[in-house]
């Protein structure tokens, strides 16, 4: 029996990743970004939602995502102490404002 002989696409043979959307909210890293990632919690005797969000340091193979990019991540290997998700697309580019050398502003797109 070889590892080979299984022909089928490669998502099914690893199975289902888990998959979610966020904002980009740094990109100072090299191949790494800081995805945050916003959800809703209901608080358990008020029944109040409360909102939450967590930050998920991200890999990006070829620094394609900037500070305040719409993006889907999903979950890989481990790739170093903190970082455990990989860039899969960017959805929607954000446009980030930028202040220049003489104190204008500039809109980096």
């Amino acid at each position: 029996m070889t590892n080979g002989s299984t022909s089928g696409p490669v998502s099914t043979l690893r199975g289902r990743r888990d998959r979610r959307l966020g904002t980009v909210i740094s990109d100072k890293g090299d191949k790494t970004i800081r995805v945050r990632f916003d959800f809703l919690v209901k608080h358990p005797k008020y029944g109040k939602f409360l909102r939450r969000s967590t930050t998920l340091a991200t890999h990006d193979e070829k620094n394609e995502a900037h500070k305040g990019d719409l993006v889907e991540v999903v979950a890989c290997r481990r790739m170093s102490k903190t970082k455990c998700w990989r860039l899969t697309r960017v959805l929607e580019r954000g446009s980030s404002i930028e202040l220049g050398a003489d104190g204008l502003e500039t809109a980096s797109v």
